[in-house]
């Protein structure tokens, strides 16, 4: 989302930057896409994290102490507003030197806040579990517990999120902003070659998922109505496209994959990057994209599959509530129930036995991702929050916005 966004706000004249971590990365700047990019050293304020804890970190955003980063917050030219996509100690970072430079602050909130399921937070907490924390004095200098309520506006991706800001913030700063995603570039993809790579026959029912490789996002169940789905569609074939964020979840995985004879007929993929042009041929080389995650605070995968005009079978969770309507642009299963599995092979044979069903669901969901969710609406749509944030912040230090 960040690196879209400011690629649209340079097509409008902006100059944005954006400055991060060191957190998987190991150069300290380039420029993506013609983004400049900065990033700076970090310390996770814990005593005893092994290399492996650090790690888990940060695969899943952890709560980061940069003190290099704060200091080039305080000190870039020209700043118009900051709008952090983080919050703890690094949200706290953008916060104070928002408040100290008095500039508007704008916060996104990713689905990490208010709408997380309580065992998927004891999961993200537990490399840090029992471990010493020598940072907190740092969190209380950066006021990291009053991110939200002083931020010049409060972003949230997902409706859910959204319902639940609403009745726990004291303000009314608070508005929906959902993901975008570029649809003329998934429009058109050479899938023939992403099978013929993958040595998956051209006639073959491909069912695709991309999402991290991680308990969240329920590959295991989804594996689970492959091995049944399989026995009735023999030319079927399963592809996960995933960063493996959870590397005990990945090996569990490929261990069903061969306790039921799946490997054959399953690929399992590490990530690719956005700009991976492998990235959109699996995409059309797809017949049905399935998400089946247990939280899903959005769902930017689902219209990437819309833009390249696929179906989509998603679980009825988070912001994928909000963002398909079951048997309009996509179909639902339920989640959590006794029997999603089979509730998920009874779909798949309904697509796989209809391709008018398939097209016109793959139709109804990329007119949506066109009209609605393109990068350039969203970017539009976001240029007039951060106006409204300009418009608090004068407010707030007492002086006439322009």
């Amino acid at each position: 989302m960040i690196l879209e966004i400011s690629r649209q706000q340079q097509r409008t004249g902006g100059d944005p930057e954006i400055l991060t971590s060191m957190a998987l990365a190991s150069r300290r700047e380039e420029e993506i896409g013609g983004v400049p990019v900065r990033r700076y050293g970090y310390t996770y304020p814990f005593f005893g994290l092994s290399l492996e804890d650090r790690a888990a970190m940060d695969k899943k955003g952890g709560n980061l102490l940069s003190l290099s980063l704060f200091g080039a917050l305080l000190t870039r030219p020209q700043v118009r507003l900051f709008h952090a996509h983080a919050l703890k100690r690094l949200g706290g970072e953008v916060r104070t030197a928002a408040r100290l430079r008095r500039k508007p602050f704008v916060v996104t909130l990713h689905g990490g806040v208010f709408d997380v399921p309580e065992a998927e937070r004891q999961q993200m907490m537990r490399p840090i579990a029992n471990k010493p924390e020598w940072g907190k004095v740092f969190g209380a200098l950066f006021g990291s517990r009053r991110i939200l309520e002083d931020a010049d506006q409060v972003i949230c991706v997902g409706a859910g999120e959204l319902e639940k800001a609403r009745g726990q913030l004291g303000h009314d700063r608070i508005a929906y902003l959902p993901n975008g995603v570029d649809s003329h570039r998934f429009a058109t993809g050479d899938g023939a070659a992403f099978r013929r790579k993958l040595q998956i026959p051209l006639d073959a029912f491909v069912i695709l998922n991309i999402s991290r490789i991680d308990p969240q996002k329920n590959q295991a169940m989804l594996l689970e109505a492959f091995s049944e789905f399989v026995r009735e569609q023999p030319k079927a074939f399963l592809v996960l496209i995933g960063p493996e964020t959870q590397p005990d979840y990945a090996a569990t995985l490929r261990q069903v994959i061969a306790d039921g004879q799946l490997s054959s007929s399953v690929r399992l993929l590490p990530g690719l990057r956005n700009d991976d042009p492998t990235l959109v041929q699996a995409y059309h080389a797809s017949d049905v994209f399935v998400l089946p995650s247990r939280h899903e605070p959005f769902g930017i995968v689902a219209l990437e599959a819309w833009s390249a005009g696929k179906a989509v079978i998603a679980n009825h969770v988070g912001g994928l509530r909000a963002l398909i309507r079951d048997g309009e642009n996509g179909l639902f299963i339920s989640p959590g129930a006794e029997g999603t599995a089979s509730q998920l092979v009874q779909r798949l044979h309904s697509l796989a036995k209809d391709p008018g069903l398939r097209r016109q669901l793959g139709e109804a969901g990329r007119a949506e991702a066109v009209g609605r969710y393109d990068w350039s609406r969203v970017a539009s749509e976001l240029e007039s929050l951060y106006q409204a944030a300009e418009s608090h912040a004068a407010r707030r230090y007492g002086r006439a916005h322009k």
